[in-house]
């Protein structure tokens, strides 16, 4: 499977549907047969991954002892298993919709394995506040991550 990067700004129809960009789409069909599941996201995003990935994630969540109840509710309790319609739309159930606070007006963001769906303007306030501990010296990166 190959990396899912970049943003792409998107609009949900009256149903809660949203279409995946057809560059994405191919490299789904080939990898997953666009069989996903969308899982609540701790940043109050969510999360859209294919089956597989999912499942290997769960899997090592469901081996976690007792003591990772909430983490698993969070993740295992909120996953829904999606599949890309005949024209490329998947459903964001109306749960999941508002954990995230997605009216309309969304981003889904490629980041490795996996995508992000933001409400846009609730993203353009997280980054904005990144941004600005950036310029404020105030965002520890680890050392190895320079160019």
């Amino acid at each position: 499977m190959g990396i899912f990067q970049g943003t792409n700004a998107l609009a949900l129809d009256a149903k809660g549907r949203m279409i995946v960009p057809q560059r994405y789409r191919d490299a789904l069909a080939d990898h997953c047969g666009g069989a996903l599941t969308l899982i609540k996201h701790q940043d109050r995003c969510l999360q859209l991954l294919p089956r597989a990935v999912w499942e290997t994630f769960r899997d090592k969540l469901l081996a976690l002892p007792k003591s990772a109840d909430g983490i698993r509710r969070l993740y295992v309790g909120s996953a829904v298993d999606v599949d890309l319609d005949s024209a490329g739309r998947i459903l964001l159930s109306s749960e999941l919709r508002e954990y995230a606070n997605i009216t309309r007006d969304v981003l889904l963001i490629g980041v490795g394995k996996n995508f992000e769906i933001w409400d846009a303007r609730t993203h353009a306030d997280r980054e904005a506040q990144l941004l600005a501990a950036a310029s404020a010296g105030d965002l520890d990166l680890p050392a190895d991550l320079s160019f």
